[in-house]
């Protein structure tokens, strides 16, 4: 498994400090990424559905009884659908662009972040998580492509390729300077 060295946000040490060229701090904090593979993501995902369809149901069920609306309306287009949708996509676009993760990915410590250098950017948060997901969703045997991350030699999904982000295991270390 391959392991890449990135500096954190919370841990912004200069390089002369990593090189250990700056006798002042004998330790220097960093973060050891990982790609996180396919197992970890599925995982996640499911803790995900469980925390949406909990959300749904706590709080989109009561309100739509409230107003006299029938909660077990089937059909695709039913208002129940329609906010469960919305729900659905807020909870993904929100939780990744605001903190790179869902509660899911929290749970198994991973997270999304820019293949590019910075922060996600709401361009790649909206295509990866809204337009790719959507896609999927819309048409179900297309759900098979997540398998790519399995296969690819960096653990990234089409969805990954194409909004230019990756998904990374986070391991706090300490590295010791000489």
């Amino acid at each position: 498994m391959t392991e890449e060295l990135y500096q954190s946000d919370e841990h912004q040490e200069s390089s002369e400090q990593v090189s250990g060229k700056d006798s002042a701090s004998p330790n220097t904090s960093v973060s050891i990424f990982m790609h996180a593979g396919f197992w970890v993501r599925f995982w996640a995902y499911l803790v995900d559905l469980i925390v949406v369809g909990s959300l749904s149901r706590l709080v989109l069920s009561p309100l739509f009884a409230l107003f006299g609306m029938n909660v077990y309306e089937a059909g695709v287009f039913s208002p129940v659908q329609w906010a469960d949708t919305v729900v659905y996509f807020l909870y993904f676009v929100l939780m990744t662009k605001y903190f790179n993760q869902t509660l899911g990915k929290m749970v198994f410590g991973i997270k999304v972040v820019s293949s590019k250098e910075g922060a996600l950017s709401w361009g790649q948060v909206l295509f990866r998580e809204l337009v790719v997901r959507y896609i999927y969703k819309a048409f179900f045997f297309l759900n098979l492509l997540y398998l790519w991350v399995a296969f690819h030699s960096e653990k990234k999904g089409i969805h990954d390729l194409v909004g230019d982000t990756e998904v990374i295991l986070q391991r706090e270390g300490i590295i010791k300077t000489i």
